[in-house]
């Protein structure tokens, strides 16, 4: 009788397993391909906030300053809202490809997955479009959860360097500027959050809302476009018969992650420029106004590079991850 419940109960849990494949993959592969990549995210955020001379002089005045922990302020916020965004992203996207090449079926009789999943095919105008779509709504929705995350993300990486900054302004010699700058140095993630909430409110931890939906519902439609149409055209150049080839996965991986930031990067920019000017100021008080978004401005691309290698760095990984453990959940008996 035991055993009999023993092998329910496993039966069970396969099912699940393989019902939620793409969420349990989603997970795992997000804690390992942010915790790699982080140092890069965070040298890429203060190369955006601050100025430096180069990569090279931000590496080195964060380590004289901060050591090794200035590499990892924050990292727990993301650890907890990229698992749990991407893993809500990519659950959004599966549904809505579906639903959207059912749109283009009824509508127009072609159907972009069954095209896709023949071998021998290359991207067209429906499998662009449909894909592209999906990510798109995947992005508008996943911002409501990910922007507070983001937020107090951002605070951890440059507090230090607002304290420091503000404390020595001759332009901004306000005591309670200087106040709130310093009372975000060596928070906890949630310690964070609570301190935003204290001189904000609680619509404080959507400051830069309408910018972090901009990059999002644009980012992410031309990240999963790029994933999934890079994807397919490597495995039908190379010739083989599995959809997920590792090495066209891997160099699709990659791309997709370079190719949306190149895009939306001065987008980026100035969402982290206006969030850390919310963050120095109280409660009834206006923060300057959000930067305008200059796709023609050098100043709007600082720290672009390390983007795109840290992009590209988690991406690779978290695909190939991904596809692996998609795979081998696949492979499971029901």
């Amino acid at each position: 009788m035991a055993e009999g419940d023993s092998g329910g109960a496993e039966h069970r849990q396969r099912r699940w397993i393989k019902r939620y494949r793409t969420e349990v993959a989603a997970s795992v592969s997000s804690i390992f391909s942010t915790f790699g990549a982080f140092p890069l995210d965070s040298m890429k955020t203060r190369m955006q906030t601050y100025k430096y001379n180069s990569f090279a002089d931000c590496v080195r005045h964060t380590y004289q300053t901060e050591r090794l922990r200035g590499f990892f302020r924050g990292v727990l916020a993301p650890m907890a809202s990229v698992t749990l965004v991407r893993t809500i992203s990519f659950s959004v996207y599966q549904r809505s490809k579906y639903t959207y090449s059912a749109w283009f079926k009824r509508n127009f009789g072609v159907d972009p997955l069954s095209h896709v999943n023949t071998l021998g095919t290359y991207p067209n105008l429906s499998t662009v479009a449909c894909f592209g779509a999906a990510g798109a709504t995947a992005g508008s929705f996943i911002t409501l959860v990910a922007c507070p995350f983001e937020l107090t993300k951002l605070s951890a990486q440059v507090s230090v360097l607002m304290a420091d900054r503000n404390r020595s302004s001759v332009s901004d010699p306000s005591v309670s500027t200087r106040e709130v700058a310093a009372s975000y140095q060596n928070k906890g993630t949630f310690q964070t959050a609570k301190n935003i909430v204290k001189h904000r409110g609680f619509a404080g931890l959507y400051s830069g809302f309408n910018l972090h939906l901009m990059r999002d519902t644009l980012g992410t439609a031309i990240y999963f476009m790029t994933y999934e149409s890079s994807k397919q055209l490597l495995t039908t150049y190379s010739g083989d018969s599995s959809p997920t080839n590792p090495l066209a996965v891997l160099c699709a991986g990659g791309f997709c992650g370079v190719a949306s930031w190149a895009l939306i990067y001065p987008i980026d920019s100035a969402k982290s420029i206006y969030q850390r000017n919310c963050l120095t100021v109280c409660r009834g008080q206006q923060a300057k106004p959000p930067p305008k978004i200059q796709f023609f401005n050098r100043r709007m691309y600082r720290g672009l590079g390390v983007s795109m290698g840290r992009s590209c760095v988690v991406n690779s990984i978290f695909f190939s991850v991904f596809e692996f453990i998609k795979k081998q959940i696949n492979a499971l008996e029901d």
